[in-house]
């Protein structure tokens, strides 16, 4: 036979497999990990500049409505709007008020609940001037938190177009970040102006004004520690304003980006817009929108692209680590395979055809710590069980024979027994013997019931037969100190089947271990009623007795017993232990045998089973 070359073996075929597999496993995940890993990164950058402008967007969002509410307040409140429908077209000071109070008295007191609700505005720090006007802005109240002051007056900033034209707005309307004009000189305080008419009490007459100046540091002092890469930038737009934010300025710009498509991605807020956008510069980027609350506010932000490169050159770095990692192990299984295949095999076969030739010995040299081992473990384990096998054959040959001549033993002696017992009865009868010939009858029908029942179970009529047969024997054994009575419910109970010898065990019990120790007279009561439930019924039967009773000890003792004790009684062998387990065993852990019992005073086992009358179908045990 012509050798077998190295490709055209088992072996080879198994290495060349598992290098070819490795590679293109090598391959495939470092393709799938590459554009898995892609998608990701820039999915979690997006949500993370998504999260850091979503803290900002919240913060500025929270404050600008505390301040709207101030300012809606301004409209509302019967002070304010009672000291502007008193100033009206009047001078200050100049005549006393309808309500008999002076006019300074209104002012102070429309000053004074102005100061009260500015200092309880959450937000009040950013606040940086109120002013409160009539319609001539003849007279005004003013509220701001620096003493300082320029000599830059009210009439000047009405007739800004800025201001007229916040105050002629339907709606709230905003004109951008502008320096504020009450600040002179070579110092620069952006704010963002609000101005609001106010209308009289009944009706839509305009009678004054609010302006309020808001510090832009409303929006900037949420950016100081805001995490913003090197080539990245963040830009405010408030209406048609937009203001690129350099740390806590806002320096305004014209038309930094044009949008040129929107992007769809998954797990992020809805009003989270992701957009391609190409800069001033020409550049394409990704822009990540968030609304600040207040309509027209926008904050935006462009992705870091060097972020973005650096993390991953880190993954094609490990990428490329996984692959020599991959490979080394490839390689490694081809050495590992090369000398971990040959040799077992070749015992494996070797026992094998020892087997075959009739050698069922152990060899324990091809039991090794791997798949191979296992199949020598199971090797070893199948001639075992084949040498235990032929084994339990030949034991099982003997034991049918010793079997069936027990089983003729058994058919033998009981009815010979029966036969004789009948015999002394009638002798006895003739002599004028009753006792002798009533107890010589119960214990033949006794041995009459033992050989003839071959069923586990039998109804319930037949067990309490079989036990005023064994009690009138043990009566006559103890002359008459003991009696039992029978409360049964009613005969229709009679043929509900119960398990052959499980009322005998219990009374021989109540007898042997009750009454006798107790040296006096003793009486056993049998109940038995039935227990209506949700699937039927059950049968309950108490044997009771008045004997020395058991403790909880001895209780737990009789259902963990395991071998029955030597005795020359009759019955001994079939213990309460037994009985029980017969009833768990065919009806489930449900039924069987309880105990209850007072030491000194009586000893109750209870019996329950579920109702299955002679000839009916079997109940569904619980």
């Amino acid at each position: 036979m012509r050798p077998k070359t190295f490709y055209r073996t088992i072996k080879g075929k198994i290495i060349a497999i598992t290098l070819g597999t490795t590679l293109l496993i090598t391959l495939i995940t470092v393709g799938v990990c590459f554009y898995v890993f892609q998608s990701l990164l820039r999915k979690n950058q997006i949500q993370s500049v998504e999260f850091s402008l979503q803290v900002v967007a919240n913060n500025v969002s929270s404050d600008m409505q505390d301040i709207l509410y101030f300012v809606r307040w301004c409209g509302f409140s019967q002070d304010i709007l009672q000291y502007l429908e008193t100033f009206q077209d009047k001078e200050p000071l100049a005549v006393i008020s309808k309500d008999n109070k002076s006019l300074r008295s209104v002012a102070l007191e429309a000053h004074e609940r102005l100061k009260e609700e500015y200092h309880n505005t959450r937000s009040s720090r950013y606040i940086t001037r109120i002013l409160l006007s009539n319609t001539s802005s003849s007279n005004y109240l003013q509220v701001t938190p620096t003493s300082g002051d320029s000599s830059y007056n009210v009439a000047s900033l009405t007739q800004t177009s800025l201001f007229q034209s916040l105050l002629k707005s339907p709606d709230l309307q905003w004109g951008g970040i502008v320096n504020d004009p009450f600040v002179q000189g070579f110092k620069e305080a952006p704010i963002l102006p609000i101005v609001r008419p106010i209308h009289s009490s009944f009706g839509t007459d305009v009678i004054g004004w609010v302006y309020l100046s808001v510090s832009a540091s409303v929006i900037t002092d949420y950016l100081k520690s805001f995490p913003l890469p090197k080539d990245s930038c963040l830009y405010l737009s408030i209406g048609d304003h937009c203001y690129q934010l350099l740390g806590t300025t806002c320096q305004p710009v014209s038309s930094p980006f044009t949008v040129v498509s929107a992007e769809s991605v998954e797990g992020i807020d809805f009003r989270t817009q992701v957009q391609k956008v190409r800069t001033a510069e020409g550049s394409n980027e990704t822009l990540i929108t968030l609304p600040l609350g207040q309509e027209g506010w926008y904050i935006h932000q462009i992705l870091s692209r060097q972020q973005l490169i650096r993390q991953r050159q880190v993954y094609l770095m490990l990428i490329g680590a996984i692959c020599v990692v991959i490979l080394s192990l490839g390689l490694s299984m081809v050495v590992s395979l090369n000398r971990t295949i040959n040799q077992p095999v070749a015992q494996i076969r070797r026992k094998i055809n020892e087997i075959a030739q009739g050698d069922f010995s152990r060899d324990d040299s091809i039991e090794w710590n791997h798949e191979l081992g296992e199949i020598g473990r199971g090797i070893n384990d199948l001639s075992y069980h084949v040498v235990n096998l032929m084994e339990r054959r030949i034991d099982d040959e003997k034991q049918k024979k010793d079997l069936e001549y027990q089983i003729l033993q058994s058919q033998i002696n009981p009815h010979f027994l029966y036969n004789t017992l009948n015999s002394i009865k009638w002798m006895a009868t003739i002599q004028g013997a009753s006792g002798i010939a009533e107890m010589t009858t119960a214990l033949a029908r006794l041995l009459k019931r033992v050989a003839k029942g071959n069923s586990s179970l039998i109804p319930l009529k037949e067990e309490l037969d079989l036990v005023k047969d064994y009690f009138l024997i043990q009566q006559y054994r103890y002359g008459g100190s003991i009696s039992i009575d029978y409360r049964i419910q009613s005969e229709d109970l009679y043929p509900c089947m119960i398990h052959r010898f499980s009322l005998q065990p219990i009374v021989e019990n109540a007898l042997f271990h009750g009454i006798e120790p107790k040296g006096s007279v003793g009486k056993i009561v049998i109940e038995a009623h039935l227990n209506e439930t949700e699937k039927g019924q059950d049968l309950q039967i108490s044997i009771t007795d008045n004997g020395v009773g058991m403790t909880e000890e001895t209780i737990q003792g009789i259902f963990d017993q395991k071998e029955p004790k030597t005795s020359a009684d009759f019955f001994r062998h079939v213990g309460i232990s037994n009985v029980n387990q017969r009833i768990q065993h065919d009806y489930g852990p449900r039924y069987g045998i309880s105990i209850a019992s007072e030491p000194g005073v009586y000893t109750t086992m209870t019996i329950l089973i579920p109702c299955i009358r002679e000839g009916g179908k079997d109940e569904e045990p619980s």
